[in-house]
């Protein structure tokens, strides 16, 4: 499986996405394609946390007045069930790896991946 999870319009995803051949993968588009809570198992299968896929800059943080640093696994899932925006993203999926947001060291994971 080679799956990658975004959304249609952010800026960042649509960045990091152009740098990698994406020709064979699978592109999910998570706004009109909610992830389902096989597919959210799944992706916790290969990162083991429901927090790591958690967007904390979500705008329905403030929206829904959530005091994050109190939430367990389980409310991570529940609100990454419950709206797009608390995936982090964008989200590489392989057979065995899994590339979650942005920042500069999963990115510099993901390039290596593509390299291999």
């Amino acid at each position: 499986m080679r799956k990658v999870f975004y959304l249609k319009s952010c800026s960042t995803c649509k960045k990091i996405m152009k740098k990698f051949p994406l020709a064979e993968w699978e592109l999910r588009e998570i706004k009109s394609a909610p992830l389902t809570e096989n597919e959210l198992d799944e992706l916790y299968n290969l990162s083991r946390s429901y927090e790591a896929l958690f967007s904390k800059r979500s705008t329905q943080i403030k929206e829904r007045a959530i005091e994050v640093n109190s939430l367990k696994e389980e409310d991570f899932k529940a609100l990454i069930l419950a709206h797009y925006s608390f995936l982090k993203r964008p989200v590489f999926v392989t057979d065995k790896d899994i590339f979650i947001g942005s920042d500069k060291a999963n990115l510099e994971k993901l390039s290596r991946f593509f390299e291999q």
